[in-house]
């Protein structure tokens, strides 16, 4: 088989369990978070550094927001199965950068590896990362030129495949939904939340001597955060799969 079949192949297989990708990535790093913990006694990472953490993964989930937030249905998906492309996105995030997506996702999943200041973890993750994706962005690109050819050629030719080039920005020819970037990105939010979450909540009980209810302001306001996460969650899983509130034609 010829390397570009290969690689067309192997994309097309991490595609559809690409979900699956931060599973191991996440124990990893929170047995290297917890080890590193019990070194220190709890006292490894600063109150400030996980804001920071969060700030940079919260970044990342804005950008999926924005992306999906104005695009048509049938393209930048969460679909599993196979490649789906109805129209070709080129204005908005997709004039800057051909992989939005993954670009907010990269942020959202560095953000996690740097909670464990572990500069190890943090490369061998960035390598993982542009492994992993390489493959998946050489089948969609692939797809994408078998599908509109000549025009997807013109605008691969002018935005970078994953480094964005703001200077190339085109205001998005939609208006922005609020519904439809809430009903796709809301268990984003959720799944952001608990990880970090459940990184705090593990050096708070190695910092308080394995005392699993010690509560104070910091284990207050993560708590307070998780609280209101998963009401959020809830909410909006109930709306999103109970009602048509959220829903919004041609989105």
């Amino acid at each position: 088989m010829a390397l570009m079949e290969q690689f067309r192949k192997q994309g097309d297989f991490l595609f559809r369990y690409r979900s699956f990708f931060p599973i191991p990535f996440f124990l990893v790093g929170l047995g290297i978070h917890i080890y590193q913990q019990l070194q220190a006694n709890g006292n490894f990472i600063p109150e400030y550094y996980y804001a920071i953490c969060f700030g940079v993964g919260l970044i990342g989930l804005i950008v999926r927001i924005i992306i999906i937030g104005y695009v048509p249905k049938g393209t930048s998906g969460r679909n599993r199965t196979e490649q789906i492309a109805n129209t070709l996105n080129t204005d908005g995030m997709y004039s800057v950068v051909r992989h939005p997506l993954y670009v907010g996702n990269f942020l959202m999943w560095l953000g996690i590896a740097m909670i464990t200041a572990n500069i190890w973890f943090i490369v061998i993750f960035v390598l993982a990362y542009w492994i992993y994706y390489e493959r998946i962005m050489y089948a969609e690109e692939a797809f994408l030129r078998e599908k509109f050819g000549q025009t997807y050629l013109d605008w691969a030719s002018k935005v970078p495949a994953f480094i964005p080039c703001f200077k190339k920005w085109q205001s998005p020819n939609s208006y922005f939904s609020a519904k439809n970037a809430l009903r796709r990105e809301y268990t984003g939010l959720f799944n952001l939340v608990v990880v970090f979450f459940l990184f705090h909540y593990a050096q708070s009980v190695i910092k308080n001597d394995m005392d699993f209810t010690y509560l104070g302001e910091n284990e207050i306001l993560w708590f307070g955060i998780l609280a209101f996460t998963v009401i959020f969650y809830f909410t909006v899983r109930i709306l999103h799969k109970g009602t048509k509130l959220l829903h919004v034609e041609g989105r």
